[in-house]
């Protein structure tokens, strides 16, 4: 068991992340926000998209930009930007929220992909870059998932990145006018080699066939690399 008496670990800050078919970028309002508004759909398209976000819904970018600003005022949150390397397009966003240093536990959150990042290897590199620079650059011990109940979009995508399903508070938040029951996730420090080894693998050029389309699940990967490891 590791000794936590001199524990300490900072809260995220702004930062940029790197992979082959992505970057993370600090999201600053002059740079993104109008991008990452169309990116997301525009007034025609983002309330659909952020359907379960407990915001109430965006008439125009301005206000997207004031939610995102008060969060990392009030909150801390660092939000990043996703910005595809091809083409240097934004295409979608999530954030470091509620942070806890004194415990070493965030949560990745506000989570928004673009239709332009449905069937491409980016929203995945992504979120591997998050979790990466969570326990290996901050050292942090926990790191979770959060979404609404009926969000089962967004629970099949917690479970394939690696996260473990721990169970759902009821009645948890008032969202929209409604009642919220929240399924939370979570994935920890020695979690981490494994989800890691995964995500690497299914990174590989190699992974891709002509037309970009994977030729492993990152589940089937995972559950490979752990029983090798159990052997």
């Amino acid at each position: 068991m590791r000794d936590l008496k001199n524990y300490k670990v900072a809260a995220p800050a702004p930062v940029t992340l790197k992979g082959r078919f992505v970057t993370l970028e600090p999201y600053e309002r002059e740079k993104h926000l109008q991008a990452l508004w169309d990116a997301l759909g525009g007034k025609a398209g983002i309330n659909d998209l952020l359907k379960y976000f407990p915001n109430d819904e965006y008439a125009e970018a301005g206000e997207l930009g004031a939610w995102i600003e008060n969060a990392r005022a009030v909150s801390n949150w660092v939000t990043l930007v996703f910005r595809e390397n091809a083409t240097g397009k934004v295409v979608g966003m999530a954030s470091y929220m509620r942070p806890d240093p004194k415990n070493g536990v965030v949560e990745v959150g506000s989570v928004a992909h673009g239709l332009s990042m449905k069937r491409s290897p980016i929203a995945t590199e992504a979120h591997y870059l998050m979790a990466k620079h969570a326990f290996e650059d901050l050292d942090y011990r926990r790191y979770e998932w959060k979404c609404h109940n009926e969000n089962e979009a967004s629970k099949t995508t917690a479970r394939r990145y690696g996260f473990t399903f721990e169970g759902v508070f009821r009645q948890h938040v008032i969202s929209k006018g409604a009642n919220r029951d929240t399924a939370w996730f979570s994935m920890i420090d020695t979690d981490w080699p494994l989800i890691k080894a995964a995500f690497e693998a299914w990174l590989l050029p190699e992974n891709f066939d002509a037309e970009g389309r994977q030729r492993r699940r990152l589940e089937d990967i995972r559950a490979g690399i752990a029983k090798d490891m159990a052997a």
